[in-house]
């Protein structure tokens, strides 16, 4: 009796197999990038709870020099990574200098706010820089901006009313209002630079890098003549503004090397959530009902355009 053979397995059997295998691994992959999104902007928050922290007391030049040179050592990995002293090679030093200098305003505008304004208040101002950055594109950047997109900027705009009316736990500060939103308009510039760098074929290393680098020698300059000896724990809590504000930059760069950023923009939003709680657990600070209308509307702004965006980038 003859031995039976087999039936040859259909071709293509195996391929759905590896497909599926592929799939969860991409999305094993996604759902890791959605995470470190989620903790780099929990340990953001964390790091402008300790600027808060600090009450003001120090000088605000102080706090940005211990902020960038205590960031420093953790940002060197990112150097090693991309080759080493070579990949700080430049040919664009005007833009690097214009980078760190916008990335100052924001800095600065930022930490002053910490100082004056509630944590979460301060957190939702910050995400008017893409409303900044879609005006900005328009003259720098020679993109169209439609009627819809037009609209979400000035919604975003109106929340930012809604969080300073009478009443409300912006009220009466318009100084650290101007400052975040000038700090924000800083970021925006400096987010404009960047991807103009990118463009001119810079590395991510050296955009980190010459900005850690050249932030703190800027501001070390102005801390000097206003220096104030800090006491061990206002050290610490200098030190780790640096360290966590640079553990959340690498975290969330790594992020976007393993994500889409359509996907994972979205994510950072949740640092509103988390400054909320730490306002409210370390100092009382409870949004009233201004103040949420306020934030509901720039984040639902910031989404839309952040959609938009996509929408208009599957198009091209």
């Amino acid at each position: 009796m003859d031995t039976p053979i087999e039936p040859a397995p259909a071709r293509g059997m195996a391929e759905p197999v590896s497909d599926e295998v592929e799939r969860r691994q991409r999305g094993a992959v996604r759902r890791h990038a959605v995470l470190m999104v989620l903790a780099a902007a929990a340990v953001f928050s964390l790091a402008g709870a300790l600027v808060k922290g600090l009450k003001g007391e120090l000088p605000l030049a102080q706090v940005v020099v211990c902020r960038n040179l205590f960031a420093i050592p953790l940002l060197l990995p990112l150097l090693w990574r991309a080759g080493g002293l070579a990949a700080l090679r430049t040919r664009n030093p005007w833009l690097h200098a214009v980078r760190m200098l916008t990335g100052l305003v924001g800095m600065v505008g930022a930490f002053y706010g910490y100082a004056v304004l509630p944590l979460a208040m301060v957190t939702a101002l910050g995400f008017t820089m893409p409303l900044f950055l879609t005006l900005l594109s328009i003259p720098l950047l020679g993109e169209k901006v439609g009627p819809r997109r037009g609209a979400a900027v000035l919604a975003g705009f109106g929340g930012v009313l809604l969080m300073s009316v009478p009443g409300g736990d912006g009220a009466g500060n318009g100084l650290g209002i101007a400052a975040v939103l000038a700090g924000a308009l800083g970021w925006a510039l400096s987010m404009i630079t960047i991807r103009r760098m990118g463009n001119a074929g810079e590395s991510n290393a050296a955009i980190v890098l010459w900005f850690a680098l050249g932030a703190t020698a800027v501001s070390a300059v102005a801390a000097v003549p206003v220096w104030v000896a800090p006491s061990p724990l206002q050290w610490a809590m200098l030190a780790g503004t640096g360290l966590l504000s640079a553990i959340a930059q690498v975290m969330m760069t790594e992020a976007y090397r393993r994500g889409e950023a359509t996907l994972l923009a979205p994510f950072e939003y949740s640092a509103i959530l988390w400054t909320t709680l730490m306002g409210a657990l370390i100092w009382a600070e409870l949004p009233d009902g201004w103040d949420f209308a306020g934030i509901a509307v720039l984040v639902a702004s910031g989404l839309y355009i952040w959609r938009r965006e996509v929408v208009l980038g599957l198009r091209r």
